[in-house]
């Protein structure tokens, strides 16, 4: 169940997805201090185990801490392979708060665990301290440290909603000092 809830990494790389971009001497990882090996507390309103599909679903309410970091969201579920975890699903008013990296939240957040990706999709913000990105789709290798945050595809439909977004949107502030 440790690497369950490895989706905790989303919150380190909210401020590597925006970084300002002065150079740096040694690139740090993007998931920050953050520490896989600490406990992991997870509390819910339900839970519900399916044995034969080999799927943990936790909802309502659901809080997530493993270190100083936190998740929340209205369910999530953890799919399971040869005992481990292979794949996380956070659904509804996702949100990653990590007091180092800063605050993503958005509306579902998967994390495949083979692969070390990270996908957020649905009104997607980055905070960390004043500056902010919107998007729509995020997507995070969490090997290689690339994260991409997109608009979305706006529809050629004349009059037609569009509901996936539309373009990247920041506001950074410059330190005062």
């Amino acid at each position: 169940m440790k690497n369950a809830l490895t989706l905790l990494a989303v919150a380190a790389f909210s401020a590597g997805a925006y970084a300002a971009p002065a150079p740096q001497a040694a690139k740090a990882p993007i998931t920050g201090k953050h520490d896989n090996n600490a406990p992991i507390t997870i509390n819910s309103d339900s839970f519900q185990a399916d044995l034969n599909a080999k799927i943990l679903t936790y909802s309502g309410n659901v809080v997530v801490v493993q270190g100083a970091t936190k998740l929340r969201a209205n369910q999530v579920k953890v799919l399971t392979a040869n005992g481990k975890a292979d794949r996380i699903t956070a659904s509804g008013n996702v949100v990653v708060d990590d007091p180092s990296s800063g605050i993503a939240t958005g509306d579902n957040g998967v994390y495949s665990v083979g692969p070390r990706t990270v996908v957020m999709t649905g009104n997607v913000v980055l905070k960390k301290g004043r500056d902010v990105m919107k998007g729509s789709l995020l997507t995070v290798n969490l090997n290689t440290g690339q994260a991409t945050l997109g608009g979305g595809v706006k529809s050629s439909t004349p009059g037609a909603q569009n509901t996936t977004g539309g373009r990247v949107q920041g506001v950074f502030t410059p330190n005062s000092n």
